[in-house]
């Protein structure tokens, strides 16, 4: 047995799963018991989460089409799905019989998920950025998938209070629940958005039906408002210019932010996508980011770093500023705040 994959699927339905999706739950404690799944799984890309991976091109091929009565089981696929626990032998026959469609997937995909629900901590993070620095924002994203979290400021928002925040007019509505005492202090403007790039190694052109399909078939099948979110996310996107690029955000920062007149607030920002980083690139990130800020104004919103929490770094007016703004639930329906 592989253990390593074995304790990596253990560990994602004990700490991803458990309250979440009991269908990869479940799932994901079968597979670690089971020698042919696991070498499955081992056809993921170096640096990617095989669970996710491997889940992920299931729901893809099912979503696409392909025919077998695993699909009874998915709840984005059936209004009254099968029992969970007799679904794990239709999912193995299901590896088995697609497996040389399963391959190439685990080979080539990445996982991607650019959850549009975190814009909602980033909304009142860009508030307090912009009320530091009284000028537009240029956004730089590392590891921006599609695109999505670029456009936090086409959204509009809530939070248990009944009072709509943001682009009140969006088609794209996202709630939040506010943990703990503090709160941040909202107000009722838009801060304004002098420029927005997206950096990824593998950007997603949402143009593309078999792009927007992968990125749904990453969304857990119980998850039904995310994929609801996700879709009318996606024709936001369409609708608006933002600029992506390929390429290793890390190695680029020094040159975008130089294409950054002073005028404008340099604002780099990532969610979820610092793990994926080997703890060399991340301390890179964090020296390029001090470089930048010895020379400039410069703000950098960030988790998984040092901690599964978010962090908010600047340098202003010649100080160095380091605070934790809070702990986010995974898909951004709560978060804690301490600025």
């Amino acid at each position: 047995m592989n253990n390593t994959q074995s304790i990596k699927f253990r560990n994602f339905a004990n700490t991803e799963c458990k309250g979440s999706s009991s269908l990869y739950e479940f799932l994901s404690l079968q597979i670690a018991d089971d020698d042919e799944l696991l070498e499955l799984a081992t056809h993921a890309r170096s640096g990617q989460p095989s669970s996710n991976l491997l889940f992920g091109a299931v729901h893809y091929l099912l979503l696409k089409g392909n025919d077998h009565s695993l699909r009874y089981f998915y709840p984005s696929m059936t209004k009254h799905p099968r029992k969970v626990d007799e679904s794990f032998l239709p999912f193995k026959e299901f590896c088995n019989q697609y497996s040389n469609e399963i391959i190439p997937l685990l080979q080539e995909k990445l996982v991607q998920t650019n959850e549009v629900r975190r814009c909602s901590y980033l909304f009142p993070a860009f508030q307090y950025i912009y009320n530091i620095t009284k000028k537009p924002l240029a956004l730089i994203e590392i590891g921006t998938s599609a695109g999505l979290q670029l456009l936090w400021d086409q959204y509009s928002y809530s939070y248990g209070t009944g009072v709509a925040y943001g682009n009140r007019e969006s088609t794209l509505h996202i709630t939040a629940e506010i943990k703990g005492d503090n709160a941040p202090n909202l107000q009722d403007y838009i801060p304004p958005v002098a420029s927005r790039i997206g950096i990824d190694l593998h950007p997603i052109d949402l143009k593309d039906d078999d792009n927007v399909l992968w990125l749904k078939a990453l969304i857990w099948p119980e998850h039904h408002e995310r994929r609801e979110l996700f879709e009318k996310a996606a024709k936001i996107v369409k609708a608006n210019e933002i600029r992506l690029i390929k390429g290793n955000g890390v190695e680029m920062l020094d040159e975008l932010s130089k294409e950054v007149s002073s005028e404008y607030a340099i604002c780099v920002f990532h969610t979820h996508v610092a793990n994926q980083m080997p703890a060399g690139v991340r301390n890179r990130l964090l020296e390029k980011v001090k470089q930048i800020g010895s020379e400039r104004e410069i703000f950098h919103l960030y988790n998984n770093i040092q901690d599964r929490d978010l962090h908010l770094d600047y340098s202003f007016d010649g100080k160095e500023y380091k605070h934790v703004v809070g702990q986010t639930e995974g898909h951004g329906k709560w978060f804690t705040w301490g600025l």
